[in-house]
């Protein structure tokens, strides 16, 4: 494991985050940086849970979920937190799978009115 400490800055740069993500983040207890004055510092701790975090946004996740199951592995354990993972994934492929058929036929219709329209305007009026 790496001692190696990134600040504020790096943090933000290393995952691509405005600061004001980054101060979130810690504000909702996602990340504990360790602080130095005024200076925050992020460790390996961290910048894994940064890297889950981002993950876990990506796949449609809500803060909250990320950071209850966050709190499962602390508390409880990785046998418990795998369990709460595969649940959670369940449900999220699930909600990804009606967004997806949302999308489709949003598109479909949208599709249909374009093409009903252009038909239109090629017909000599």
């Amino acid at each position: 494991m790496s001692d190696e400490r990134l600040s504020f800055k790096e943090m933000c740069a290393k995952f691509d985050v405005t600061p004001r993500t980054l101060r979130y983040y810690e504000y909702i207890e996602l990340l504990t940086p360790e602080r130095e004055g005024r200076s925050r510092f992020y460790g390996h701790r961290e910048v894994v849970r940064m890297t889950l975090i981002l993950r876990g946004r990506k796949w449609g996740f809500a803060l909250e979920d990320i950071r209850q199951w966050l709190l499962i592995y602390e508390n409880e354990g990785t046998d418990v937190q795998m369990q709460n993972w595969i649940d959670l994934a369940d449900r999220q492929l699930l909600e990804l799978a009606d967004q997806r058929k949302q999308l489709d036929e949003a598109m479909t219709e949208l599709r249909e009115m374009r093409d009903r329209t252009a038909s239109s305007l090629k017909k000599p009026g």
